[in-house]
């Protein structure tokens, strides 16, 4: 059996899904300024396979790192971790 190389894996909100099986997450970071100090939080937007199109806006979920689907999309669908209330 052939060894694959470790995937990234994001965890994030749904914050879009009109499209077609595809999804829009962002995920939030907070990191420290390297010069001031001060926290800043940092916000990156990735589009996600759904091949059942089960997420809606508000949802958190996993996505896992994935060979390209399309030229924006690189990235699917894992779980649902919450739902939206």
């Amino acid at each position: 059996m052939e060894k694959r190389n470790l995937r990234k894996e994001r965890i994030g909100v749904v914050v879009s899904n009109k499209m077609d099986k595809t999804i829009v997450i962002a995920v939030k970071e907070k990191f420290k300024h390297p010069i001031y100090g001060k926290f800043v939080n940092k916000t990156s937007k990735f589009f996600a396979h759904d091949e059942q199109n089960t997420c809606t806006v508000g949802d958190t979920v996993r996505i896992m790192e994935t060979r390209p689907l399309s030229k924006e999309k690189n990235w699917r669908l894992v779980e649902i971790i919450e739902r939206a209330k």
